[in-house]
């Protein structure tokens, strides 16, 4: 298995909270320079900078929030690799199994059961199950990045 999904999406999750908690102070900083009651040409200055500030906190939760979408891109890319890793393994088995029951009482394999029964598979899980070509084997894989 390539990455655990489940702590990918936590990440997610905790990005997005992140981003809403960034956007948040954003506003709360912005909310307390404007209710400041000191005037003058140095308080609007300062306000002016507070402004400028949020508004890149504002950029930086926006950010985290891009990160979040693109990691649980990610994860539903992980999970369907995952799948066809375990779809192409079941069904190799089960192709195996049928051309041994095909060649089990001393029959000679022909061309395509010799290739199955030679098959010398990938470790269980592994990415190598992805370009798996076989006789009969239609992985499901579409080379997606």
């Amino acid at each position: 298995m390539y990455g655990d999904t489940e702590v990918m999406r936590h990440r997610v999750s905790h990005l997005r909270d992140q981003a809403v908690e960034i956007r948040s102070l954003a506003d709360r900083l912005v909310a307390r320079a404007e209710a400041a009651p000191w005037r003058g040409r140095a308080a609007e200055a300062m306000r002016v900078r507070i402004r400028d500030r949020a508004a890149t906190l504002r950029d930086t939760a926006a950010r985290h929030e891009t990160a979040a979408e693109e990691l649980e891109r990610h994860a539903t890319e992980v999970d369907h690799r995952n799948e066809v890793i375990a779809a192409t393994e079941r069904r190799v088995g089960e192709l195996v199994a049928e051309a041994r029951t095909r060649t089990g009482d001393g029959v000679d394999p022909d061309r395509a059961d010799a290739e199955l029964l030679s098959f010398t598979p990938p470790p269980p899980g592994h990415k190598d199950w992805l370009t798996v070509e076989l006789p009969g084997l239609s992985t499901g894989w579409t080379g997606r990045p």
